[in-house]
């Protein structure tokens, strides 16, 4: 009976990757607001009323499809952490890891356009994002905090200004996001977070084009620039640190436009 079972739960996890993989492919071709079911089934060679066994409606589809998204970006982000080479000084080793994790963002979305658009482009109408997406929606997020603690911990922070009108606001977002930096730290945390995603979304959607041509470069220095705002390098120079290699080795780097 085991088996069975077996067999069973293997036929079942090969047909709902088939179902996403067409899913995929619709997205590129028509957009997230044209996904359909009975498409998806047709071009697979199953019933509708199979695939509902699978999915039971659009919303659940896209819903897998996009947390599947968040989860890979996700996990390229989290992986550029853990393996960035630390660059000249101490200090300047946490822009570095800061740079790297933000190059590995820029790389995935070039590699997975349609998947970033499903995630950072227009809502979907109609769908409304359940409970199940915030978790790995917030996986980037954590990685950026997770680089701003470690540099605090290691070498201390430049703290950036907080007005006494936000500093409410950055105790409750220190409070909640990020318990173990200092509250200063918090709005310009989620900023930078905010900015990278502005960054990558203008290149992906073409706000860049006629605009910017060295795409990585002026990349990598912006980010450096959002590491500073949250603090970043201590006392070290400005100019001192060396992150070119960052940018053209991030993982799943597309290409250039």
């Amino acid at each position: 009976m085991s088996a069975i079972r077996g067999a069973r739960e293997r036929a079942r996890i090969e047909v709902t990757a088939a179902i996403k993989v067409e899913a995929r492919r619709q997205l590129a071709a028509e957009g997230a607001a044209k996904l359909s079911l009975r498409a998806v089934a047709r071009e697979l060679g199953m019933v509708s009323s199979a695939l509902y066994r699978y999915f039971p409606s659009r919303d659940e589809l896209l819903t897998a499809l996009i947390v599947d998204a968040y989860d890979s970006v996700g996990e390229v982000a989290e992986n550029a952490h853990r393996t960035a080479a630390p660059h000249g000084s101490a200090p300047a080793a946490h822009l570095a890891r800061w740079v790297a994790v933000a190059c590995a963002v820029r790389g995935w979305a070039l590699a997975h356009p349609h998947e970033y658009a499903l995630i950072y482009g227009s809502p979907v109408p109609g769908y409304s994002a359940p409970q199940a997406t915030i978790a790995p929606a917030s996986r980037v997020g954590l990685v950026l905090i997770a680089v701003v603690e470690d540099a605090h911990r290691e070498v201390g922070l430049a703290l950036p200004p907080l007005t006494e009108e936000l500093r409410p606001e950055a105790e409750r977002l220190a409070a909640d996001l990020a318990p173990g930096l200092p509250p200063a730290v918090a709005p310009s945390i989620v900023a930078a977070w905010a900015q990278l995603f502005g960054l990558v979304s203008f290149e992906i959607f073409g706000q860049f084009d006629r605009v910017v041509e060295a795409r990585e470069a002026f990349f990598r220095q912006a980010v450096e620039e959002l590491g500073r705002t949250v603090g970043l390098l201590g006392t070290a120079a400005r100019g001192t640190v060396d992150t070119a290699g960052q940018c053209a080795g991030a993982a799943g780097r597309g290409a250039e436009r």
